[in-house]
C-alpha cells in the first residue's frame, strides 16, 4: 500500500515548494495528498478577495488587511510577504501542530517566503521548474487566464525566482506531469527515512 512508504509514527517533516506560476506545482501538490494520507498541504492566509470557486479554509484563509497586520504584530506567522498589493503568509502554530501529529507538511510558498525562512526553518525546500522560459510562456497563453501582459508579468518574475532555485535542495523539472511527480514522491519518502544525527 503506497501510505505504507511514509510514516505516521514520529513528528512529521515539512517540504517547502516553491515554483512559477503555470508549472504544476498546484497540480503535483495535489497528487502528493490524494496518494498519501499522512501528507497535507498548509491553507495560507491572504488579504486578497476570493477567486471564483475559491473557499475559505479550502483554498486559502481570506482575512482582512487590519487582521493580518495584528497577526503580524503577534507573531503568528512563520513567514509572509506582500505580492501584487496583497498579503500572504503561513501560521506557524497550525504548521507545528499538524508536524506533532506525524503529519507531512507541505508548504507552497514564493522563493520570496522560502528564502526568509532557508537558514532558520528546519525542513526540506523544493523548487520545481519549468523546461524552459518559453514553455512556461507556452502554458500560461495556453491556460487562458490571464491577459498577454499579466503572462509577460509572471515570465518576468518566474526569470527572478529561477534564479533562486539554487538556495533549495531540490530542483525538480516539471517536463512531464507524471515523471516530475515521481521524483517529487522519491523525494518525500527519502526525507521521511532520513536519519536525525543532529549534527
Amino acid at each position: 500500500m503506497p501510505q505504507k512508504l511514509l510514516s505516521e509514527s514520529h513528528r512529521g517533516r515539512a517540504f517547502i515548494v516553491s515554483a512559477p506560476a503555470g508549472t504544476g506545482k498546484t497540480t503535483l501538490v495535489q497528487m502528493l495528498v490524494q496518494e498519501f494520507p499522512s501528507v497535507i498541504e498548509s491553507i495560507s492566509y491572504t488579504t486578497r478577495n476570493p477567486r471564483l470557486g475559491e473557499i475559505d479554509g479550502v483554498h486559502y484563509n481570506f482575512i482582512s488587511a487590519e487582521e493580518f497586520q495584528k497577526r503580524i504584530a503577534s507573531g503568528d506567522f512563520l513567514e509572509y510577504v506582500s505580492l501584487y498589493g496583497c498579503y500572504y503568509g503561513t501560521s506557524k502554530l497550525w504548521v507545528e501542530a499538524q508536524l506533532a501529529l506525524g503529519k507531512h507538511v507541505v508548504l507552497v510558498i514564493d522563493t520570496q517566503g522560502a528564502l526568509q525562512l532557508k537558514g532558520s526553518y528546519p525542513a526540506t525546500y523544493i523548487f520545481v521548474g519549468p523546461p524552459s522560459i518559453e514553455e512556461l510562456r507556452r502554458r500560461l497563453i495556453k491556460r487562458g487566464t490571464e491577459t498577454m501582459e499579466k503572462i509577460d508579468e509572471r515570465i518576468n518574475i518566474a526569470e527572478k525566482e529561477l534564479q533562486a532555485a539554487r538556495f533549495y535542495d531540490y530542483f525538480v523539472i516539471n517536463r512531464d506531469l507524471n515523471i516530475a511527480y515521481q521524483v517529487l514522491r522519491s523525494i518525500l519518502i527519502a526525507e521521511d527515512h532520513r536519519v536525525d544525527t543532529g549534527l
